[in-house]
């Protein structure tokens, strides 16, 4: 009797598990809105959404009964909001797959691969990524340096310039690390626009999904079109360098996808935490008057605000290759599991106080750029562009404050990389000390 029981459990769970994956393929061609949709249960959406600057109660609430929870999808995905616990699944590229493959024959993307590293395995991730390890040494972004602080002056002498209030977000996060990609890819200035277009579109999930999904598409068929470019008359950026060094054992798919990882990773990021860490600064005198301390202090600081913000809420999808055990949890081979970077950058057992910006905190194995082989490439230059913006902002307007009231601020709703929409401020006229404002 137990037998046909079991049977029939299996049954059972086999269908669900395949109904799941049909309504997954359905939704993700005809499109959906998350942020609206009354059958999408508060639990699932909780890693993609914010309280202000931090996690939802929802996540802390999960954590507290364990690092690993079963969300209630009619697919099996595991959201793990535990420090060590996500430590675990993004080292461990054997027991867990980041292979776009598998993701898509669950139906949550489209049919055009991404490329790139985010979405492959060893030994392909490891070819690819050694191609660009040599590109993101210190050594070699140092050359960036005078090009950062050129491009984050001459934003803070055009802010300068405009009455009333400036949105901070359109004038200066977005602008600096758009000029910086541009000037590391080796494309046109002029174009940051269409940068800015395509990376945003692609994290914002608050409406139709398949926006996001497009957006990749047409990244990608942008970046061939570069890429064939670049084959005929290299520039000095790092696509030409790309295409000279490794041209004829890369085809224009692969770099395509890189530049697109490249994107991906290195200008919305950095843009929300441009936006979002100022937001912090002006919420607290002394972590101010850290941004203007020496290079150890600003190092601190830039680290500590990092994984406070987290501003990507989650890494991208694993699937488990076998059954492996999490933190006492039993994972099965083909589930889906989600890292909430935001939650375990606020695990109490790795952080005291956790939710408390602590600038002098030692906070430099935080979890925001990822972990493990799949550790986000260009963190260095994402810390290099806030190590130079956020004293450079602070000094130069010492007496910036909110033109709007903290809350009507306009955060986005449900977005893998959380973000300000806008953040109008007043830049002050006179130097003077730095007062509290919020």
């Amino acid at each position: 009797m137990w037998e046909v029981l079991q049977s029939a459990t299996d049954v059972r769970s086999r269908v669900t598990e395949w109904m799941g994956k049909r309504f997954l393929a359905h939704l993700s061609k005809t499109g959906f809105d998350l942020e609206s949709s009354w059958f999408v249960p508060s639990r699932v959406l909780a890693p993609l959404r914010r309280n202000g600057l931090d996690p939802v109660p929802e996540l802390a609430r999960m954590q507290a009964h364990g690092p690993v929870t079963r969300l209630p999808l009619p697919v099996t995905v595991w959201l793990v909001t535990g420090y060590e616990a996500s430590k675990q699944v993004l080292v461990d590229s054997e027991a867990f797959s980041n292979d776009f493959g598998h993701l898509r024959e669950l139906g949550l993307f489209s049919d055009e691969a991404p490329g790139g590293l985010g979405f492959s395995d060893p030994p392909e991730h490891t070819r690819l990524r050694k191609v660009l390890t040599p590109e993101f040494t210190m050594r070699r972004l140092s050359r960036l340096v005078p090009r950062i602080e050129a491009i984050v002056a001459d934003q803070l002498d055009l802010m300068s310039m405009k009455d009333g209030p400036v949105d901070l977000v359109e004038h200066f996060a977005m602008t600096v690390p758009a000029l910086t990609i541009c000037e590391l890819l080796g494309v046109p200035a002029s174009e940051r626009e269409e940068f800015q277009r395509r990376s945003v579109s692609r994290f914002d999930l608050g409406g139709a999904a398949t926006t996001s999904l497009s957006a990749v598409s047409e990244s990608i068929v942008y970046f061939r079109e570069l890429v064939r470019a670049q084959r005929l008359a290299p520039t000095d950026g790092l696509l030409g360098e790309l295409v000279r060094k490794h041209g004829d054992e890369l085809g224009d798919d692969e770099l395509a996808g890189l530049a697109d990882g490249l994107l991906t990773g290195g200008f919305e990021t950095t843009a929300s935490m441009i936006s979002l860490g100022t937001l912090a600064l002006l919420r607290d005198p002394g972590l101010r008057e850290q941004a203007l301390g020496d290079e150890k202090a600003v190092n601190g600081l830039v680290d500590e605000l990092l994984r406070h913000l987290s501003v990507v809420s989650v890494a991208f999808l694993r699937i488990a290759r076998h059954d492996i055990e999490v933190a006492g949890t039993k994972i099965k081979a083909g589930d889906i599991v989600a890292c909430s970077l935001s939650q375990a950058n606020r695990d109490p057992s790795a952080y005291p106080s956790p939710d408390v910006i602590v600038g002098e905190r030692a906070a430099g194995q935080h979890l925001a750029f990822g972990y493990g082989a799949h550790r986000c490439i260009g963190a260095e230059l994402a810390k290099m562009e806030l190590r130079i913006a956020y004293p450079a902002l602070v000094k130069r307007f010492p007496e910036m404050r909110l033109a709007v009231a903290p809350g009507d601020l306009s955060f986005r709703k449900l977005s893998i990389v959380y973000g300000l929409h806008s953040m109008p401020m007043h830049l002050g006229t006179q130097p003077s000390p730095i007062q509290q404002v919020l």
